[in-house]
């Protein structure tokens, strides 16, 4: 899996919507790649993995009741290949923690990291305080609420082409639809579990 793919195969959203052709294969992958990026944008995360470790910087905040820095990082599932760095000097494994505590357990990912104040070369205050982090980043599979939605909202793309002005269904047999310029109502309701909430800055 890579950084931010296709939460969905067009297999799986063909048998979704009962396709059984390969005449529009070139749709199905436009339209699950739209839909992935919706859900991106709904929940303010993506769901795929790097296939490789990668540093990236965060600037921490001092929590006084932590007595401790903590810093809000990208989705991380994993501690493979973990390093975390403070003034060029690298945190021992006792000296951080990944939060929340029981998100392996939960299926969910860590999404703040505490550093000890007794760190090696503490981090400045301000806005310049930045800890540095090579992490694998991302989620380790996707999860199946995130695949139903990429199937319902792609094959709401895919039923967009035969409603050009934007109205589905016929008006003369009652089911007139207009297709609003938004997620589905589906999508929209089921990414609230999912959601995330960085910080302003």
């Amino acid at each position: 899996m890579a950084w931010a793919p296709a939460y969905a195969t067009a297999t799986e959203l063909k048998a979704f919507v009962r396709i059984d052709d390969t005449v529009d294969d070139a749709e199905i992958g436009l339209a699950l790649e739209g839909a992935s990026r919706v859900i991106d944008k709904a929940t303010d995360r993506q769901f795929g993995v790097l296939a490789a470790a990668e540093a990236r910087v965060y600037v921490p905040e001092w929590n006084s009741n932590r007595c401790a820095y903590v810093a809000r990082i990208d989705d991380l599932m994993t501690t493979t290949d973990l390093v975390v760095t403070v003034s060029s000097a690298v945190v021992a494994a006792d000296s951080r923690a990944l939060l929340p505590l029981n998100a392996a357990e939960n299926g969910r990912p860590w999404a703040k990291l505490v550093t000890d104040s007794a760190t090696p070369g503490t981090i400045a205050t301000g806005y310049q305080a930045t800890v540095d982090v090579t992490a694998i980043w991302g989620w380790t599979a996707v999860p199946d609420t995130i695949k139903e939605m990429t199937l319902l909202q792609a094959s709401r793309f895919l039923a967009r082409r035969e409603a050009p002005f934007g109205v589905a269904g016929s008006p003369d047999a009652g089911s007139e639809m207009r297709l609003l310029a938004k997620a589905d109502p589906d999508v929209a309701l089921m990414a609230t579990a999912y959601r995330r909430d960085w910080p302003r800055l």
